[in-house]
């Protein structure tokens, strides 16, 4: 499984095949530490939660359903 690195303050996401620079599906993994508050009637709401690691598995264009094309990109206005 091949991870995909996540966008950061000075990068993008983009789908080399047609462009895309706006909408993706994501699935990602995640190791989570939640506080769960149950009402009387046991409704549980979370309240508090860690995220302990989180891993991108795939981002899938959601133009043209590219998946191995997802790549990152300067934004623009941003010097390298």
């Amino acid at each position: 499984m091949t991870t995909v690195p996540q966008p950061t303050a000075e990068t993008r996401w983009r789908c080399a095949l047609c462009g895309n620079l706006t909408r993706f599906d994501v699935t990602r993994s995640s190791k989570v530490v939640e506080y769960v508050h149950l009402d009387l009637a046991g409704e549980p709401k979370v309240e508090e939660r860690e995220v302990l690691s989180e891993t991108i598995e795939s981002v899938r264009c959601r133009w043209c359903n590219a998946v191995d094309q997802i790549e990152l990109v300067d934004k623009p206005g941003v010097e390298s």
